[in-house]
């Protein structure tokens, strides 16, 4: 069986007021478009083409969510649980109403998750940087209290990130913040930043759109990742991260568990964040598309979720499914034919789900899609 799907997307304020429309081919609205959802979370399950949402068909059991996100402005910084975290944090707050502000946890799910860009270019905040390149950072700022500070407590003994996090966010460095923003945006201005430049620049950039936010500085911890179209970034459990600038397609373990660690007016709970929060530093590998071939895979280490790019130009492709799949139209045309023979051809911005009756899809036409399925 095969089903149209689309959804509304979701008015978050960080949503960009052009991408997603841009994509479409369709006129903006002048408000923000953040996420389309495509999956039967009971968050926002899909709309199915005929009536009724996909949650209806599938009884709630897709282990993936495909999202298409478009990013205006800064994400809030945040995190994930691994399903263990996730599990103990469900039944710890067992008690609390889903609507309680206390809250943390929405399911009892991990939620690691891919980004694919979509735009030529995608900017995020991925993983936290090796101390001693921080450090090398924090050398294109002019001498100041609060850059002394920071240097002071990142040259100490221990988990160094873990405590300079918890320092930032705790509400008693107030002035230090302050003052290392205002390092960091006199710095972006200048033109011997040398190799920081670009990260200076993007991290000026966060404290614009969030002045005197902490998580200004825990941004300028982290590893600033620039994608080019095509390229994805996979989000462990664990990681921090925030996406900034652009279009892409995302994909993740059915789940809406985030830890927020700043860039946000919401509630950050710094206790539960620091729990779960992986600060192993390192860079985070970009998995780049192929330069040949129809099918780009992305290869991620969880079990939830796979994601294939699919360049079709006329001659027919065909693809074995190993459960419920979801083909999305990104550019061009595409049309879907199930092994039953039934044919869909795609809006770009819409959906083919086939469920897991289907053994194989053939693909037709001349675009691009993205083929999710569980992993394999």
């Amino acid at each position: 069986m095969l089903l149209r799907l689309s959804n509304t997307p979701r008015d978050y304020a960080w949503g960009s007021d052009s991408l997603l429309a841009g994509l479409e081919g369709r006129t903006p609205t002048g408000a923000p478009e953040a996420e389309v959802w495509f999956g039967d979370h009971p968050g926002d399950p899909a709309d199915v083409a005929g009536g009724g949402t996909l949650d209806q068909i599938t009884g709630g059991t897709l282990p993936y969510l495909l999202k298409l996100l478009a990013a205006g402005s800064p994400l809030s910084i945040q995190v994930h649980p691994t399903i263990d975290q996730a599990k103990a944090g469900w039944e710890r707050e067992s008690d609390l109403a889903a609507d309680d502000p206390r809250r943390n946890y929405r399911d009892a799910n991990h939620k690691p998750e891919l980004l694919v860009a979509l735009s030529e270019r995608f900017e995020s905040l991925s993983g936290l940087r090796p101390v001693p390149r921080t450090l090398a950072l924090l050398g294109a700022l002019e001498d100041s209290h609060g850059v002394r500070e920071l240097r002071t407590r990142l040259s100490a003994e221990g988990d160094v990130l873990r405590d300079v996090i918890a320092w930032l966010l705790g509400g008693g460095a107030r002035a230090e913040v302050d003052d290392i923003i205002a390092a960091v945006v006199a710095a972006s201005t200048r033109e011997d930043a040398g190799e920081w430049s670009t990260t200076l620049q993007a991290i000026a950039s966060v404290a614009q759109t969030y002045p005197g936010d902490p998580g200004v500085v825990v941004a300028l911890l982290m590893n600033h990742v620039v994608l080019e179209r095509g390229e994805g970034i996979f989000l462990r459990a664990g990681l921090l991260h925030a996406y900034l600038s652009g279009l892409g397609v995302e994909i993740m373990a059915a789940s809406d568990n985030v830890l927020r660690g700043g860039l946000t007016p919401k509630r950050i709970d710094v206790p539960e964040l620091l729990a779960i929060l992986d600060t192993s530093p390192g860079e985070v590998p970009v998995l780049r598309a192929r330069a040949e071939g129809p099918v780009t895979p992305y290869p991620v280490p969880v079990p939830d979720f796979a994601l294939e790019r699919v360049v079709v130009d006329g001659d027919p492709l065909t693809i074995g499914l190993s459960g419920p799949t979801m083909v999305l139209a990104t550019a061009g045309e595409v049309t879907v034919t199930s092994s039953q023979g039934e044919a869909l051809t795609l809006a770009v911005g819409t959906v083919a789900f086939a469920d897991s009756a289907e053994e194989g899809i053939t693909l037709t036409g001349a675009g691009e899609a993205f083929v999710a399925g569980p992993g394999r």
